[in-house]
């Protein structure tokens, strides 16, 4: 099952709308157990991991274990239930980490196995197999992908100046653990001041991982963004949706189409700017399941006022020692820090990277 976890951890970030599971096919014998075939959900969510194992499988899976990391489906979608497979395919008993809260499937996929003589057990690392596939359980509950709020400060807690050039927080091999995190997520999310300040490009320039570059979503409540931005020139080559409100200019969604970028309106908040709530469902509806945001402090501040966070990924660096007067941490996001559980930390060079996440 650790093996299967792993196996669709691989490809997080390029299987949306459906989740990224593992599976691992097991005949045992007199010696112990040998693995057969394995597989994972493929990029665009098909084929499901099951599908691909049994594939590789063939003959030999008759009379075998199938270890899969979320129980298999059990409704026709855009290719036949993976519980027909692996009925057709004589498998004897299959263990699955956890039941998918999908209200298509909810235990069903357990059951049609079951009532056709498999064995079926449920429960194996139940606990990594739920964080493994937290965008897609948040996604089916709550109507909203899981997000991952990414802030880098400095050792004194800042992360930027108000004037001047760019405050540079973290080195080189940090900044390559950054661009890893947007691999393996859905979409990133970053605010219109993100934009006017820095041009970024938001992909991901990691040998070899070019292609695993995520949607590029922008907050943008007046559509300010400039057209002659890295963004707007790159919408062709990579997907770039910017969320709006219902009042903002039409002929600058015009162009902005023009260009290849995809305008999604929703609400605004009291104060005028695109409501976070509305936003996420409508990603959410999109089927988006894992939203990585890097748009600073006054947006991380924002989504924690509105219990949004689910993950906060905190990065102190030292290269911006003795500079800054933008605080990373907002009073909201304080609040909501002591609500959060540290479950991790990795030292990168001279950076510092601390997980937390809801308990």
């Amino acid at each position: 099952m650790s093996l299967a976890i792993a196996l669709g951890r691989r490809n997080l970030g390029a299987t949306w709308p459906n989740p990224s599971v593992g599976a691992v096919l097991v005949q045992h014998q007199n010696d112990g157990p040998l693995i057969i075939a394995v597989g994972a959900t493929q990029a665009g969510g098909r084929p499901h991991a099951e599908r691909v194992a049994l594939a590789r499988a063939g003959e030999r899976a008759r009379g075998g274990t199938l270890y899969v990391s979320l129980e298999p489906c059990s409704h026709h979608g855009k290719s036949p239930p993976c519980i027909d497979a692996i009925m057709e395919a004589g498998v004897a008993r299959v263990v699955s980490a956890i039941e998918d809260p999908d209200g298509r499937v909810a235990g069903r996929g357990h059951d049609r196995l079951r009532q056709a003589g498999i064995e079926v057990d449920v429960g194996c690392m139940s606990r990594e197999a739920l964080r493994a596939h937290r965008g897609h359980i948040v996604r089916v509950t709550e109507g909203r992908p899981f997000v991952t709020v990414k802030l880098a400060r400095t050792t004194e807690g800042f992360a930027g100046v108000r004037e001047g050039p760019r405050l540079m927080i973290t080195d080189e091999i940090a900044n390559g653990r950054v661009h890893l995190m947007r691999a393996h997520t859905d979409a990133v999310l970053v605010g219109i001041e993100t934009i006017l300040a820095d041009d970024p490009l938001l992909t991901v320039r990691l040998p070899g991982l070019e292609d695993r570059s995520p949607v590029r979503v922008v907050l943008d409540s007046s559509l300010r963004i400039p057209m002659a931005s890295r963004l707007v020139a790159g919408a062709r080559a990579h997907p770039t949706w910017i969320v709006t409100t219902l009042t903002a200019p039409v002929h600058v969604e015009r162009a902005l189409m023009e260009a290849g970028v995809e305008v999604l309106r929703v609400p605004a908040d009291a104060s005028g700017r695109v409501s976070l709530p509305e936003a996420l469902r409508l990603l959410g509806e999109r089927c988006l399941t894992r939203l990585f945001c890097e748009g600073g402090p006054a947006l991380a501040d924002a989504l924690a006022q509105g219990d949004l966070i689910d993950e906060l990924v905190l990065v102190t660096g030292g290269s911006g020692r003795g500079r800054g007067d933008i605080p990373a941490l907002g009073h909201s996001l304080q609040e909501k820090m002591d609500e959060l559980v540290l479950v991790g930390d990795e030292q990168l060079g001279s950076d510092l990277f601390m997980f937390w996440e809801k308990p």
